[in-house]
């Protein structure tokens, strides 16, 4: 995958042009990327790519959020309370 299949709207390329950006800033900015990725687009790869792209350093509040996206994949999400979640 190339940078423009990564980070199709540069948004994680000008959250790193932030200067003082926050670690929730960055989380908005994530979201907003991730849902800006094609459909059949490779999550995980995207995330590899502008982490190398953008060889950013690791203490940036967006490196931090990139590097919790890696690290998140795998987890099953939590079951959903309430009666949706005991619903047959």
């Amino acid at each position: 995958m190339d940078i423009t299949q990564a980070d199709p709207k540069g948004l994680i390329r000008e959250s790193y042009q932030i200067e003082g950006i926050s670690l929730d800033e960055c989380r908005s900015i994530f979201m907003d990327w991730a849902l800006s990725l094609p459909v059949n687009s490779d999550d995980q790869e995207a995330i590899r790519t502008v982490l190398l792209a953008y060889n950013a350093p690791q203490d940036h509040p967006m490196s931090v959020v990139l590097a919790e996206g890696l690290s998140r994949a795998g987890e099953t999400p939590a079951r959903r309370g309430g009666w949706r979640g005991r619903r047959l």
